[in-house]
């Protein structure tokens, strides 16, 4: 079985370093002059899936915009989560579920058991729960050749009060979560499968990444703010592990197929610059 870790750098060397996330919320439905409902969604959704997942890495979409539609809507990411991985796209549904004891197993098996429908190659989590809370996604990620990208430091205002926050031995709770993370990889051959959500914007916060060797998504680049240039300061010596991810720089630019795709390669070329 080919893990998670081994087939994101085969995606990343072969199609560029480029997520793409697929956020169709209202203001971006109306952008593209399609009405805030289901068949705007599924006309958002699959357009770019057509346009982009023969051709970028991977494909990120904000769980939370189908949800809003109830099971018609689920049913629109199941079928884009289908589609993107037939088209080679790797997909990293953004769900940031936690919880606890047969709940987190349960959001487990929704999303990377291979035998459900929303199954994706990896999703991302939030350890505010304590690290090992998430241990059921951590089994059944491992189990399935699945992925999993825990929060650690991110980009909204309201994030370093808990993330800064030092806990005892006086380490940062984001550096403890980077550090147990870090030893899911411990022995991996190549890039491991457990990664962090670390945001493109934060500048330098003198946390300790080095270790991970794991993926490291890098939300916020683009229309958010953060820039290419910015990810040295962040990433390192970890820089070619990073997973740029954009948004609405490349969404907006829809609806063309083309215009989507000129979008992509440009984000791509600019994170290869950097990244290599």
């Amino acid at each position: 079985m080919e893990t998670f870790g081994s087939r994101l750098r085969a995606a990343l060397d072969e199609r560029g370093p480029l997520c793409v996330g697929i956020d169709p919320h209202a203001a971006l439905l109306a952008r593209w002059g399609l009405s805030d409902d289901v068949a705007g969604l599924e006309r958002f959704s699959f357009t770019v899936v057509e346009a982009l997942a023969d051709r970028v890495a991977v494909l990120k979409p904000q769980s939370a915009f189908f949800e809003r539609f109830g099971s018609r809507g689920i049913a629109v990411l199941e079928s884009i989560i289908r589609q993107s991985r037939e088209a080679g796209a790797l997909v990293l549904l953004d769900v940031k579920r936690g919880d606890i004891g047969s709940t987190m197993a349960a959001y487990a098996s929704a999303y990377l058991d291979p035998d459900s429908p929303l199954r994706a190659d990896a999703i991302t989590v939030s350890p505010y729960l304590g690290v090992g809370s998430l241990q059921p996604a951590f089994d059944m990620a491992a189990a399935h050749g699945g992925g999993v990208f825990v929060l650690a430091l991110t980009s909204n205002p309201e994030g370093p009060e808990v993330q800064h926050a030092r806990a005892a031995g006086g380490r940062t709770v984001a550096q403890t979560v980077i550090d147990e993370i870090s030893q899911l990889n411990r022995g991996a051959t190549g890039l491991g499968s457990f990664g962090l959500v670390v945001g493109a914007t934060i500048g330098d916060t003198g946390h300790d990444l080095s270790a991970v060797n794991g993926p490291l998504l890098a939300p916020g680049l683009g229309a958010q703010g953060g820039d290419p240039a910015g990810l040295k300061l962040i990433f390192g010596e970890s820089l070619r592990n990073v997973l740029p991810s954009y948004s609405r720089e490349v969404l907006s630019a829809g609806p063309e197929a083309v215009a989507l795709q000129a979008a992509a390669d440009r984000a791509v070329a600019a994170c290869r610059a950097v990244i290599g």
